[in-house]
């Protein structure tokens, strides 16, 4: 049996190491406590009671702004159900409507969230983010000429946080087209590329400026629940990671070649979960008091097997993607598990 290194040697055709999936987070500082929301109904809304009925009326209006926005733009409105995939919607979408560079359609669905509920407690509401309730979300799904499939969901109630899902090889393949590099895709990644060196060029690029470009173009566009005025007065949006997966791609000159690399990964690296050896990989240090599970698991999907990690929140995936390629996945789910902080800036 070939080693790993024989079986590599001259048969990768294509490399590239590139940020697959963000999904952050966008939060309003100002409004993150009971006393900033006060303040910002009390002295920014100019509501001296402050009550969960203004609270309401800006729920209203937002809702009502959604509504004006997709009958004048001609943007289906669509309810989801609980049992639906909003990607498998979202494709349909897509395909239905081939928009560039606008909003294809608006999902509402009822999500939990940390909303602030009002209490009346001796003739003033307290208001406090203790529970979660169901309340309404609006999934803007959009077609953005740089990033490609993306979509901005925004919570109705206050704090009304926002989540930016966008994926790296999409944009990194919008960038390829400006250019005239040609390319094939493998899924929302690459198979092959003319100028593989520009390539890794384009997907090293990416970072929390594009990003917030992005997060800015698409809150200017779409109705919220802020006014212009309120935001220009610092309750504005930032943005935080609350989840990121990055990846490394390597395709192989033939899917046989590729079968055997990864069925002698899985035979070398059974023992890749175990204490000592994730703190090899990761150069982390391992303790008793070290939280998660650390084993390796195989798991077999029809005939498309993959070797999976963990290290406390992250996990580590690797499997053979669409019989052409070797897929390393790394997914944080939270950064601060090495040594992190979740803002954007800290992306890099």
């Amino acid at each position: 049996m070939a080693s790993i290194p024989e079986l590599l040697d001259g048969h990768v055709t294509l490399e590239v190491e590139c940020l697959d999936r963000l999904y952050l987070n966008g939060y309003i500082g100002p409004l993150a406590t009971s006393g900033g929301l006060v303040t910002f109904m009390r002295e920014q809304l100019g509501k001296p009671i402050p009550s969960p009925v203004v609270l309401g009326q800006v729920t209203e209006k937002f809702r009502e702004a959604v509504r004006t926005m997709a009958e004048r733009e001609r943007v289906p409105l669509y309810q989801f159900d609980h049992q639906e995939r909003k990607d498998d919607v979202a494709n349909d979408f897509r395909r239905k409507r081939e928009i560039r560079d606008g909003v294809v359609f608006v999902g509402v669905a009822q999500e939990k969230a940390q909303a602030f509920q009002g209490k009346k407690i001796d003739g003033q509401f307290l208001f406090t983010r203790d529970k979660t309730v169901y309340v309404n979300h609006y999934y803007f799904y959009i077609d953005d000429a740089d990033f490609g499939p993306l979509f901005l969901k925004v919570c109705s109630y206050a704090p009304w946080s926002t989540k930016l899902c966008l994926n790296g090889h999409e944009w990194a393949q919008r960038q390829l087209e400006k250019k005239g590099i040609a390319y094939e895709a493998l899924d929302n990644g690459f198979l092959s590329c003319t100028a593989p060196e520009k390539l890794q060029q384009i997907c090293d690029s990416l970072g929390p400026e594009e990003i917030d470009r992005v997060f800015r173009k698409w809150l200017a566009r779409i109705p919220l629940p802020l006014r212009r005025q309120d935001r220009e007065a610092g309750y504005d949006w930032n943005l935080s990671i609350w989840q990121m997966e990055v990846s490394l791609t390597q395709i192989f000159d033939r899917p046989l070649r590729g079968r055997e690399f990864f069925e002698e990964i899985i035979r070398d690296n059974l023992d890749l979960g175990r204490p000592d050896r994730v703190q090899l990989v990761l150069d982390r240090a391992v303790t008793k008091k070290t939280p998660g599970e650390f084993r390796t698991r195989v798991i077999q999907d029809g005939v498309h097997p993959s070797l999976h990690i963990s290290y406390k929140n992250f996990d580590l995936k690797q499997y053979f993607k669409e019989g052409r390629g070797c897929r390393t996945e790394g997914t944080f789910r939270n950064p601060k598990d090495f040594d992190v902080n979740k803002g954007i800036s800290n992306l890099p």
